[in-house]
């Protein structure tokens, strides 16, 4: 599958990255790299976790967000708020990123067998088939990383 290609380069990219976990840019946001490393590995490891159990009886219905979001491969900086379940700890350790992205490169593998009926609810998207779910893990991988490149630039 393409987008298992795609997001296995996404985790090599964010790999790279974690030794600069602890790099802050204001300019930028709030956040440092670590905590966007963070976020995205929760996101990939979350949402492909609750696809192996997710319903097949469910159509796709996507908001206009999610359609907008999806057609364009683009997500507007600022305007979302991530879930709890989401949400990086207070304090990032990098062992604990490292552990993430391990249990990311097993699970990334496993989206080519997911039946392709199964549905995920985004809470901004949606209800994505499969289909629309890994291009949405791929499009918000991309968002964090060009996230990360910004506040590296200084």
């Amino acid at each position: 599958m393409k987008q298992t290609q795609k997001l296995s380069k996404y985790l090599e990219e964010i790999k790279s990255h974690i030794p600069k976990f602890e790099e802050k840019n204001l300019k930028v946001t709030k956040s440092t790299v670590g905590w966007q490393i963070d976020h995205s590995l929760k996101v990939i490891n979350g949402i492909i976790s609750a696809l192996k159990d997710a319903p097949t009886d469910k159509k796709s219905k996507l908001t206009l967000l999610g359609r907008f979001c999806l057609t364009t491969k683009y997500i507007p900086r600022g305007k979302g708020k991530a879930p709890k379940q989401v949400l990086p700890p207070e304090t990032i350790e990098e062992s604990e990123l490292n552990t993430q992205l391990a249990t990311a490169k097993t699970l990334v593998p496993l989206l080519k067998d997911i039946n392709p009926k199964t549905t995920f609810k985004h809470p901004y998207f949606g209800v994505l088939n499969t289909k629309q779910t890994i291009k949405f893990i791929e499009v918000h991988t991309k968002h964090h990383l060009k996230i990360i490149e910004d506040i590296l630039k200084k």
